[in-house]
């Protein structure tokens, strides 16, 4: 499996996302989803990243898009017949390093309650809840969540 920066205006990205979006809606009502669409997540300053494996086939993506104060985690989504294998690890390791080296020292995340395996990955990589942060309000259906990237991110095996 191999984790890069890539485009996420390509087909079999947008059968992930689509695959991400799909999944959260059985979860979370609209009001509760606060995801980026293909254009958003286009923007130069997003990095996106993408896990693929030995096929070449999508299988994980993830995204942080940098702002002046904090860079905020978002997309985060590995295929279920792909769980376990350390892709979500390898994905935030590389947009950590990466946001890293453009500067970034915090990274933020809003997810939600129903995801315990996420909530479990984020804190197994170092994110401490905390609350709301830019426009997000609070929210039962939102956790929030940060790291401090002070020093080169160190990756934790899952």
């Amino acid at each position: 499996m191999r984790v890069s920066l890539e485009s996420p205006n390509q087909p079999d990205v947008i059968a992930l996302i689509a695959d991400l979006d799909a999944y959260q809606d059985t979860l979370y009502p609209a009001e509760a989803r606060y995801a980026l669409d293909l254009a958003a997540l286009s923007k130069p300053n997003v990095l996106f990243a993408v896990g693929r494996n030995a096929d070449g086939a999508a299988i994980g993506c993830g995204a942080v898009v940098l702002n002046s104060a904090y860079g905020e985690v978002k997309r985060m989504y590995v295929r279920p017949e792909a769980r376990g294998l350390g892709t979500a690890r390898q994905i935030i390791d590389t947009l950590e390093s990466t946001a890293h080296a453009r500067g970034c020292r915090t990274l933020m995340l809003e997810t939600g309650p129903y995801q315990a395996e996420a909530l479990a990955f984020y804190a197994k990589q170092g994110y401490e809840r905390c609350g709301p942060f830019g426009d997000y309000p609070e929210h039962p259906l939102s956790v929030f969540m940060c790291r401090h990237l002070a020093s080169e991110p160190a990756s934790t095996e899952d």
